[in-house]
């Protein structure tokens, strides 16, 4: 089970502000941003619940706890989460960059959808693991396969929750008024973009400057795998 809460109070539980259904079926969401549900978010994801155009199985994360909770606001019975979601974790994991190997491309800060990465162009970066929400969209864009998911060793709480969502959607009014992006894969890859790479407009430039990181990274890897280098 991904998301715990202490003592005898439910698992999932919605403020009293909380007045949408819309609203109700996102305080109960793990807000981990891992779009496996399907969409951007959340928050998109709630809203689709609400108007009966998701399934209330969606969402790994929270797991058989959350589609219960999820049932029970929307009146219905619950099912198992959706394999095609993904599997639910058995804990809480966070992303790792292998810092030695990283080459600064930005690839993991654009992805991350809780600004839970730091670093700059051409400068190593860093993961912030009290703010990683383990969503691993940051894994897949590494070009040097140099972030892996570690156990975080504690349990992902309602606070967390409630400080993932707030920035969230504090990158998304980010994202809004510098590219005129709302969410999806275009606001992703907008997001802190780096200036050397959106200054490159030419796709042979573009070609180049990977082929460049590229070689840099299997050289440092080849450096670190040959002492005698």
């Amino acid at each position: 089970m991904y998301f715990k809460e202490k003592g005898r109070t439910p698992l999932f539980s919605f403020g009293m502000n909380a007045t949408s259904l819309a609203d109700r079926l996102d305080a109960v969401l793990p807000q981990t941003q891992c779009t496996k549900c399907g969409y951007d978010g959340c928050r998109p994801y709630a809203e689709a619940m609400a108007q009966g155009t998701a399934d209330l199985n969606r969402c790994p994360p929270g797991g058989a706890a959350g589609v219960t909770a999820l049932a029970a606001l929307l009146g219905r019975d619950p099912k198992p989460v959706d394999p095609s979601c993904g599997v639910t974790p058995d804990a809480l994991h966070v992303a790792l960059i292998e810092e030695t190997h990283c080459i600064g491309c930005t690839l993991c800060i654009q992805a991350c959808p809780v600004d839970a990465i730091v670093g700059a162009n051409k400068l190593m970066h860093s993961v912030v693991a009290d703010l990683c929400t383990g969503c691993e969209l940051c894994v897949a864009p590494c070009p040097v396969d140099c972030i892996t998911m570690v156990p975080a060793k504690r349990e992902w709480t309602r606070s967390d929750a409630d400080a993932a969502r707030q920035r969230h959607e504090a990158r998304r009014t980010r994202l809004q008024m510098l590219h005129h992006e709302t969410a999806g894969p275009a606001a992703r890859t907008l997001a802190n973009k780096a200036p050397l790479a959106s200054s490159l407009t030419n796709e042979s430039d573009k070609a180049k400057l990977i082929a460049d990181v590229l070689a840099k990274a299997r050289a440092r890897r080849q450096a670190t795998d040959d002492p005698s280098k």
